[in-house]
């Protein structure tokens, strides 16, 4: 099992604040968050465009307050990859044979009373947006021939057109929601299989531009926070444990993204839905009892130290950015003084923080360092 763990006892953090004397110290000589000519604030007419985007789009479904397990468990995604029958895939179709599918599932969407948005034509401020939210891949081509998304109203249903499959059609629901997200995700594919003809062997299964994929072409994963297990040492043994269950461990963005503060996606595509039940619920468990080992006076001086170190800085990248809202997120569930009431709040801070950035890198940096200031109140 190969992935790779940026959480360690924060390491990175840790290294600058032990370059100063003291984190008090550092901050009444180097720059402060309000002092304009150490630290400006950016401002542009692209960023203020990214803060009407996000005023004006509604939060996910899967940011409810009524999220079982939400200490551990941020959501539960349930994914179906399908393709129409007598097309290639999306990566051998010309463009206009990407439209031609196009046309195909939105009017199968919308005879079938599904209900959903199109997007078609995605700002860069609202892709960020709804990659941050997880309603989107960080690889779906937007910009290109054939392609758009579908939303419901209340965020808990997406589907892309022509990503890597013809379609990928998710749902995301609050906490650890399993059967939920099944019923939701199941209904609507059903909904659209009567219109639609799927490409399908007898003996395989589903068929899908990756093998990997094919047969049932479904995934169900939950995104964790398993802090306390990468806190206390233990979190090789348990994901060894996953990994003999043929589960698959990710970071917070899926394939290819990289497991910064201890946010997992745990997914399964060939075991039963009773073993991915089983293992989970045996990950949430062995999460809650290493908490109960980490001391709160511990907790408290690294998620300060932290949030210390946020704060000196001008730029952020994304995974110190992860790092600072890992801890941030552990005083919430822990309901400790410094942190917000509800973990529920810093979830909504994971969709804000430029996930691949709407500009220039360092711009973006500059930007995040900004909004995470801002949004621990220093």
């Amino acid at each position: 099992m190969q992935v790779q763990l940026y959480f360690s006892a924060s390491q990175s953090i840790q290294r600058t604040h032990k370059s100063h004397k003291s984190h008090k110290s550092y901050r009444s000589h180097k720059s402060h968050p309000h002092n304009a000519t150490e630290m400006p604030t950016i401002t542009s007419d692209s960023e203020a465009w990214k803060k009407m985007v996000l005023r004006s789009m509604p939060p996910p479904a899967w940011l409810s307050v009524d999220a079982p397990s939400q200490d551990v468990v941020l959501s539960t995604r349930v994914r179906f990859a399908r393709n129409v029958r007598h097309f290639a895939f999306p990566h051998r179709l010309a463009p206009e044979e990407l439209r031609n599918v196009q046309r195909r599932l939105h009017g199968a969407a919308t005879e079938s009373g599904l209900k959903l948005n199109v997007l078609k034509r995605i700002s860069e401020a609202e892709r960020d947006y709804l990659i941050g939210c997880r309603l989107i891949s960080p690889e779906f081509p937007h910009r290109e021939h054939g392609r758009v998304v579908l939303l419901d109203d209340a965020r808990a249903l997406s589907i892309m057109v022509n990503e890597e499959d013809h379609l990928r059609l998710q749902a995301l629901t609050a906490g650890w929601s399993i059967e939920t997200c099944i019923h939701q995700a199941q209904l609507a594919l059903n909904t659209l299989s009567e219109r639609v003809d799927w490409s399908h062997h007898q003996e395989i299964g589903f068929l899908t531009a990756s093998p990997h994929n094919a047969g049932l072409g479904r995934r169900i994963s939950v995104m964790t926070h398993l802090v306390g297990l990468a806190q206390t040492n233990k979190l090789t043994k348990v994901l060894q444990a996953i990994a003999s269950s043929n589960l698959i461990v990710r970071g917070l963005f899926g394939e290819s993204s990289r497991a910064v503060g201890a946010f997992f996606q745990i997914s399964s595509q060939t075991s039963s839905e009773a073993d991915f039940v089983g293992a989970c619920e045996y990950v949430i468990s062995e999460e809650r009892a290493a908490r109960r080992n980490f001391g709160l006076d511990q907790l408290h001086t690294k998620a300060e130290q932290a949030m210390d170190y946020a704060v000196a800085r001008s730029e952020l990248s994304m995974a110190d950015a992860l790092r600072v809202m890992a801890w941030v997120r552990w005083g919430s569930a822990q309901q400790l003084p410094f942190a917000p009431a509800s973990t529920r709040t810093v979830d909504g801070w994971l969709t804000t923080l430029e996930v691949r950035g709407t500009t220039d890198p360092q711009v973006a940096a500059r930007r995040r360092a900004d909004a995470v200031r801002t949004l621990l109140g220093r």
